[in-house]
């Protein structure tokens, strides 16, 4: 039993312990407390008669609150018009320091305004003024940049016009320095080229001459070779003649007998100069050879006197015709 004097009930049934549940333990202690205030309860009401302590505290606990209530409610309406009043009052004057305290704030917002106003124009000129200032300054870098760049490139226009003209003039140079060394190596090219062409020239001329002279020596030497054996079988003839003409007459003079050996060595002689072969310039004694031929067919003229046919040619002519013949072949036997 609480304030209200009401008895607690509870269902007995459902804080009986469960088993197999999991409030089994919760159950079971509120079971027992349970069981404890019933029997406290019957032993209080056993002990101290029909009413009991709780019930006594609680009717007194009333009758001092209603009592209590009713002196509250007289002074209440005593002092609700005092209150009233005062409320009145401290309404108007609340509500006189809300409209004071408002004023005083929109004063107080309207100068913060008014004073921010001022900082902002005051901080738009000086941002104004600032950004003019630095632009002012970014002009005058950018033209003293202007100023140096221009410089700078009419220097390097300078040097650009001076390195190309460098450069055109050294072109040129080298152009007719390399033009004068390649008209210098033509001309000795062709100095050279004509050197050559003149030494082949000259050694086809050369050849030419050198094959000339050889045919010449070879057609002189066959020519030479010729005439000496027309001349050997001329003598050949003659000799044999001689021979039959003496055998006939035995009675002519002694110094035919000496004048034969002598023409015979002669014409050995100049066999064998004959026989030496081309390109082989005639024996030291060949003069002395055609001259002792010459002498030794003298004598035989004038021992022989066999008369002579008009229009037929003895073999004595033929052999003086073969000795012309090889005087001018041999100039050096005149």
């Amino acid at each position: 039993m609480r304030g209200g004097g009401k008895k607690e009930e509870l269902d007995v049934t459902t804080l009986k312990p469960q088993k197999g549940t999991q409030a089994a333990t919760t159950n079971l202690s509120l079971y027992s407390r349970y069981l404890a205030r019933k029997f406290f309860y019957l032993w209080a009401k056993m002990t101290f008669g029909k009413v009991l302590p709780s019930k006594a505290r609680c009717f007194y606990d009333q009758k001092i609150l209603q009592r209590t209530f009713g002196e509250w409610k007289e002074q209440w309406t005593v002092c609700r018009e005092k209150l009233s009043l005062r409320a009145d009052n401290h309404y108007r004057h609340l509500l006189l320091n809300l409209i004071f305290k408002a004023w005083r704030a929109y004063v107080c917002q309207q100068q913060g305004k008014r004073n921010k106003y001022y900082v902002a124009e005051s901080h738009a000129k000086k941002q104004t003024l600032l950004r003019t200032w630095q632009q002012w300054l970014v002009y005058v870098d950018v033209q003293r940049t202007k100023h140096g760049m221009q410089s700078v490139a009419l220097a390097f226009r300078e040097r650009s016009c001076l390195r190309i003209s460098w450069a055109v003039w050294r072109r040129q140079h080298y152009q007719k320095c390399s033009g004068h060394k390649m008209n210098v190596l033509a001309l000795q090219h062709w100095a050279q080229s004509l050197q050559f062409r003149a030494w082949l020239q000259w050694r086809e001329l050369y050849l030419y001459t050198q094959d000339e002279k050889q045919k010449d020596t070879r057609a002189v030497t066959h020519h030479q070779h010729w005439e000496l054996r027309r001349c050997v079988g001329a003598w050949l003839g003659y000799m044999n003649l001689h021979r039959v003409k003496k055998r006939q007459n035995v009675t002519q003079m002694p110094g035919s007998d000496m004048n034969e050996p002598r023409t015979e060595q002669a014409m050995s002689d100049l066999c064998l100069s004959s026989r030496a072969g081309p390109g082989v310039s005639p024996t030291p004694g060949a003069p002395e050879v055609l001259l002792r031929l010459a002498a030794v067919m003298g004598v035989q003229e004038k021992n022989t006197c066999s008369p002579k046919g008009p229009g037929k040619t003895s073999s004595k002519d033929c052999l003086v015709e073969s000795l012309c013949t090889l005087e001018a072949l041999y100039p050096i036997c005149v």
